[in-house]
């Protein structure tokens, strides 16, 4: 049986759409798979994601956590520091106050009384370029011996030629100077410008009697010196004042007699215009701690 050309091409086409159409449904099915894949793989992956983002806020949350934990104990050990100082501090305030005699700010000149048995615990001899008679050896307390040295050398340098007639003496010695005063003038005379032992500032060590070769040791002449307006002018800056200005309550004016007491107390009366006697006991023994500080 014989077939018609348009049966065979019609038999034809609908085989190669039937082959095409199964190829597109296998290509399809293909897809399909393909594209559920990357579904779940995109799945996986978000859901990786969100682990990870999870994990970074957490990690982020931590690290707030350990620097804040980091500012508290940075904190906790400045504050430590600060009392460990201020520890340090006080131990250096403590071992200052107990390395200064309390003595040497002391009011004496018929105030406190020292025994015949007090010496300075350090006792030093002044350069003897400084003193007045040059075979006779001056002594004074060590720790303020470079403060007066430096006094004498600066004022040197100013023409202004200071000389040291009479530094620390001891019990025995102003009870003999004393005895000697009071034969020569009588009991009076000498109790307005000398003191009995135990109430004289030279046996401390701190108290000095200032002098020049012009003056020949001749302290009459002292108040109307060169030497004195410069020690007016300048001796606070080495912590010296002068113990008995005119009008004190103590002794007649002796302007060649200065007393050590440190920079700080003595730069306070100057600047008040205040002379040591005045101030009460426990206003100066503030200023012990600082009596040697340069």
């Amino acid at each position: 049986m014989k077939m018609s050309l348009q049966t065979v091409v019609l038999a034809g086409v609908t085989v190669a759409a039937i082959a095409l159409a199964g190829f597109l449904g296998y290509k399809a099915y293909g897809f399909r798979a393909q594209l559920t894949q990357t579904q779940a793989a995109l799945s996986t992956a978000t859901s990786s994601l969100a682990e990870v983002s999870s994990t970074l806020a957490q990690t982020r949350a931590d690290n707030l956590e350990l620097s804040d934990a980091l500012d508290r104990a940075r904190q906790q050990n400045e504050d430590y520091l600060d009392k460990i100082q201020t520890l340090n501090h006080s131990v250096d305030v403590l071992h200052k106050l107990t390395s200064i005699d309390p003595e040497l700010l002391a009011k004496y000149s018929k105030v406190y009384f020292l025994s015949d048995t007090y010496v300075p615990a350090k006792i030093a001899t002044i350069t003897p370029e400084f003193g007045f008679e040059k075979d006779r050896t001056y002594r004074f307390e060590g720790d303020a011996l470079p403060f007066l040295e430096d006094l004498l050398s600066d004022a040197n340098s100013n023409n202004v030629h200071l000389l040291v007639a009479s530094a620390y003496r001891s019990f025995g010695e102003q009870s003999d100077l004393k005895a000697s005063y009071r034969f020569t003038y009588g009991a009076g005379t000498a109790n307005s410008f000398s003191a009995d032992q135990g109430y004289s500032e030279h046996q401390l060590g701190t108290a000095v009697d200032f002098t020049t070769a012009e003056l020949a040791g001749n302290f009459s002449g002292f108040a109307a010196s060169d030497a004195y307006a410069w020690l007016n002018e300048n001796a606070y800056k080495y912590g010296f004042v002068i113990s008995y200005p005119k009008g004190n309550g103590y002794y007649t004016s002796e302007p060649w007699h200065w007393r050590f007491v440190g920079k700080k107390l003595a730069l306070e009366l100057h600047k008040q215009n205040a002379y040591f006697y005045t101030l009460d006991q426990r206003t100066i023994d503030s200023y012990l701690i600082y009596l040697f500080d340069r």
